[in-house]
C-alpha cells in the first residue's frame, strides 16, 4: 500500500494551514499574560461554552479518534458503557467541588489539601498527579505519532518532536488562556471532521444499503450490543463498571486532576464553571457514542470492501520479509474467502435467518486473525531491533481515511488527529507546570518573589514538562489499546487521590498524618492488585478510593497521633 501517495498537495495545504493557525492564534491571543492569575487561571473570565469545550478537548485526545473507532470495529458499541458514570460525576463536582475551589480562590486542586490537612499531604497528592499525568502526556504525543509514522512512513522520532514543539510554543507563551482559546478552534475542527467522516462512510456503502440496513448488518455480528448487565468481573465494560467504576474514575479525573480542574477554575463565576461541566456531561456520552458508531460503520464498510487481515502496515511489511510469509499468505486467502461469503450474504439485503451463518463466519474469521497475530508475535520475539505490534485496533480508522477518502478530506482528518493530540497535550503540560510551580516550587520558596518571577517559572516548568513528555513519547511502546492505556494509568492513581479529597470534604475528624500514611499504603496495594491482575482496571478507582478512606479512618481512630498525644 503506497500510503505516501495518498497525501496530495491539497492535503498538505489543509493540514499545514490548520496547525499553523492554531499555534499562531494561541500565541497571538494570549501574548499579554503577565501575572499568575492570567497565566494559570486564564484571567478567571472564561464563559461556560469555552469551559465546556475546553474540558471536552482536554479529555478527547488523538487517542480518542484513533483508538475508539478501532475499539468499536473489533468489539462493538459496549465501550460506551465506560462513560455512563460521567453525568453523575459532573453533577457531584458541580455541587461539591466547584463551590469550594472558587470560595478558596485556589490556583490548583491540591492547594486546598494543605489548608485541610498539611503540606506533606498536599505535596503527595501533587506528586501522584505529576507522575501519572506526566506519563499520560507522553502517550498523548506518542499515540498519533506512532500511527502516522507507520501508515505514512514519517519518522517516528521526528513526529514526536514536532507535535511536542508545536504544543510547547503556544502553551509556554500563553498558559491556561492559550489552551482555552485554541481548544475551541480544535473542537470545531474535530466535530466537522468526524461528521464528514461519518457521511463519507455512509456514501461509500452500496446503494441498496440504508443506515437501517447497516445497523442490522452490524447487529448480526454483535457490534450493536450497547448494554451488558452481567456481573462478570472479567468483563471490562458493563453497565456496573461504567456506573460505579466509571463514576469514581470521572470524579477523580474531573474533580482532582489539575489538567481538568484548571479548565473550570478559569471560569468567570461558579455558575459559568458549573454550566461548562454540565454542558460537557450532556454532550460527552453522545459524542463518544457517535465516535464508536463511526467505528461500527467502518466495520460495515469492510463487509463490502476488502480489508487487510491485519491493519498495521509495519507488521505486514515485516511478515513479507520473514520465513512465515507463505503461512501468513494462506491465512490471508482464508480471510478473503470468508469476506466473499459474507459479502454475498449481505449483497441482497440481510435476512434475520442468516444471522447464525454470519456469526459462524465471524468466529472462523476471528480464529484466522488469532493465528495471524500469533505469527506476528513470533516475528516480534525474533526481531530484537524493532517492536512489531500484532494488535491493530489503533490502525483501523486511519487505514480507512487514507485509502477511501478524497483529496483534501485526508488532510482535514489528519488535522483532526493532530489537533486532538495538541489540545490534550497542551492541557496536560499547562497543568503539570501549574502544579509544579504552585504546589512544589512556590510553596517551598522562602524568600518573597514577584508575580513576574512565578509566571517565568511556570513557563520554564511548561518547557521542562514538554521535554519530558517528548522523551516519554520517544521511548514508549504500543500497548493493547492506547485509549485503554491512558485510562489504566489514571485508574492506578486516581482512586487514591479522590479518596484524599473526599476525606477532606466530608470526614472532618480525620487529620493529615492518618491520610498521608493511608495514601502511601493504598498506592502500594493498588499497584500490586494491578500487576497481579486481580481486578479489571476500572474497579481500581473504587477500590483505591475506598481503601484510602477506610485506612485513614481506622488510623485516626485506633492509632495515637500527635494531636491526641498533645491532649
Amino acid at each position: 500500500m503506497e500510503v505516501q501517495s495518498k497525501l496530495h498537495a491539497i492535503d498538505w495545504i489543509v493540514l499545514s494551514i490548520t496547525l499553523i493557525f492554531i499555534v499562531a492564534y494561541g500565541t497571538y491571543a494570549t501574548r499579554k499574560n503577565t501575572n499568575v492569575t492570567d497565566y494559570i487561571k486564564g484571567g478567571s473570565d472564561s464563559k461556560w461554552w469555552t469551559i465546556g469545550l475546553s474540558v471536552m478537548a482536554t479529555q478527547a485526545s488523538a487517542i480518542t479518534f484513533l483508538s475508539t473507532p478501532g475499539q468499536a470495529f473489533h468489539s462493538g458499541m459496549g465501550f460506551v458503557q465506560f462513560y455512563f458514570g460521567l453525568p453523575i460525576a459532573m453533577v457531584i463536582i458541580c455541587l461539591v467541588f466547584i463551590p469550594i475551589y472558587h470560595k478558596l480562590k485556589v490556583y490548583t486542586a491540591y492547594e486546598f489539601l494543605e489548608g485541610r490537612f498539611d503540606l506533606k499531604t498536599r505535596s503527595l497528592a501533587a506528586i501522584l498527579f505529576l507522575i501519572q499525568r506526566g506519563l499520560a502526556a507522553g502517550i498523548t504525543i506518542f499515540a498519533p505519532a506512532i500511527i502516522l509514522s507507520a501508515v505514512l512512513g514519517w519518522d517516528l522520532l521526528m513526529l514526536n518532536i514536532i507535535i511536542g514543539i508545536l504544543v510547547i510554543i503556544y502553551t509556554v507563551s500563553g498558559g491556561t488562556k492559550a489552551v482555552n482559546v485554541t481548544q475551541k478552534q480544535q473542537m470545531i475542527i474535530i466535530f466537522i471532521g468526524m461528521l464528514i467522516a461519518f457521511f463519507m462512510i455512509m456514501s461509500q456503502l452500496p446503494e441498496n444499503i440504508t443506515f437501517k440496513n447497516a445497523l442490522e448488518i452490524a447487529g448480526a455480528s454483535n457490534k450493536m450490543e450497547v448494554l451488558d448487565f452481567s456481573f462478570d468481573l472479567s468483563n471490562r465494560y458493563t453497565v456496573w463498571t461504567g456506573i460505579l467504576g466509571g463514576t469514581f474514575l470521572m470524579l477523580s479525573y474531573f474533580g482532582t486532576d489539575q489538567s481538568q480542574v484548571q479548565r473550570y477554575l478559569s471560569g468567570k463565576s461558579v455558575r459559568e464553571s458549573q454550566l461548562g461541566l454540565i454542558f460537557n456531561g450532556l454532550l460527552k456520552v453522545p459524542m463518544q457514542f457517535f465516535i464508536l458508531l463511526i467505528g461500527v460503520m467502518v466495520f460495515v464498510f469492510y463487509q463490502f470492501n476488502p480489508a487487510p487481515l491485519n491493519f498495521n502496515p509495519d507488521a505486514n511489511d515485516e511478515i513479507r520479509k520473514s520465513k512465515y510469509a507463505q503461512e501468513y499468505s494462506n491465512l490471508v486467502s482464508k480471510h478473503r474467502e470468508i469476506e466473499k461469503t459474507k459479502k454475498a450474504i449481505f449483497a441482497n439485503g440481510f435476512q434475520e435467518n442468516e444471522k447464525r451463518r454470519v456469526q459462524q463466519l465471524n468466529v472462523a474469521d476471528l480464529q484466522v486473525k488469532k493465528q495471524a497475530k500469533e505469527i506476528i508475535d513470533k516475528i516480534d520475539e525474533e526481531n530484537l531491533l524493532k517492536k512489531i505490534e500484532s494488535n491493530d485496533k489503533d490502525y483501523v480508522f486511519i487505514h480507512f481515511i487514507l485509502n477511501n477518502l478524497p483529496r483534501g478530506l485526508i488532510g482535514l482528518l489528519l488535522a483532526v488527529i493532530l489537533s486532538a493530540a495538541m489540545s490534550s497535550t497542551a492541557s496536560e503540560l499547562n497543568a503539570l507546570a501549574s502544579t509544579t510551580a504552585m504546589d512544589l516550587y512556590k510553596r517551598n520558596v522562602t524568600e518573597n518573589k514577584t508575580e513576574k518571577h512565578f509566571v517565568k517559572a511556570s513557563k520554564w516548568f511548561t518547557l521542562a514538562w514538554g521535554i519530558i513528555a517528548i522523551s516519554v513519547a520517544c521511548i514508549a511502546n504500543l500497548f493493547d489499546n492506547l485509549i485503554q492505556l491512558v485510562n489504566i494509568i489514571g485508574s492506578i492513581f486516581y482512586g487514591n487521590v479522590l479518596g484524599i479529597f473526599l476525606l477532606a470534604f466530608f470526614i472532618k475528624f480525620v487529620k493529615g498524618n492518618a491520610v498521608f500514611i493511608a495514601a502511601l499504603i493504598t498506592q502500594t496495594i493498588i499497584i500490586a492488585v494491578y500487576l497481579l491482575d486481580w481486578l479489571p482496571y476500572l474497579w481500581l478507582n473504587l477500590l483505591g478510593c475506598a481503601l484510602v478512606m477506610g485506612i485513614a479512618i481506622i488510623l485516626q481512630i485506633f492509632i495515637p497521633t500527635k494531636e491526641k498525644l498533645k491532649i
